[in-house]
């Protein structure tokens, strides 16, 4: 039971140190305002409907622990986006050859790629004000992804993410 206890947090250790997340928001917000949120009925996630359940199910957690509670007549709206994309390559082998004698030399080199390519998830979030319908915070992460994770996989590394996210949320 230890070594599953230590597995799992070993996991969401590097997970969260895994996750890049970029941040924007509008300085003259008062966030502290903001008490309700709910998401936006047409939103097209990029993600499968088992993930896109697993996410807001993230999110409904985080934001309850933030102070947020889910409300039909909100302060925010929330929109999620998201993709997929190869990021490049960035292991290569070098391999050279050259020779010379006298005055003149030369030399012939070339880069081997090491690995495919990997698969990074984009995630973006973005908080509109649901009075003024004006952009007020955005969130966007690039985290690694792989297709063959089991549900607890991609549940536990979806939770990761949005933990990073919004662990500088109030912005100061």
């Amino acid at each position: 039971m230890r070594i599953y206890f230590f597995s799992v947090l070993l996991l969401l250790l590097t997970s969260c140190g895994v996750a890049r997340v970029n941040y924007d928001y509008d300085n003259q917000t008062d966030f502290t305002s903001y008490t309700t949120y709910n998401y936006f009925a047409d939103m097209e996630t990029g993600l499968s409907q088992l993930d896109e359940k697993r996410l807001m199910d993230a999110l409904d957690a985080t934001l309850g622990e933030k102070g947020f509670m889910f409300a039909e007549e909100p302060d925010i709206f929330i929109n999620i986006k998201s993709s997929v994309f190869k990021s490049q390559q960035g292991n290569n082998v070098g391999v050279g050859l050259g020779g010379g004698g006298g005055n003149i030399g030369g030399g012939v080199s070339i880069g081997i790629p090491v690995g495919g390519p990997k698969l990074t998830r984009e995630l973006q979030l973005d908080f509109v004000d649901s009075n003024k319908d004006m952009l007020i915070w955005q969130a966007i992460s690039e985290s690694p992804f792989r297709e063959g994770d089991t549900p607890i996989e991609k549940q536990e590394k979806l939770q990761a993410v949005v933990t990073k996210i919004f662990s500088k949320y109030p912005p100061k």
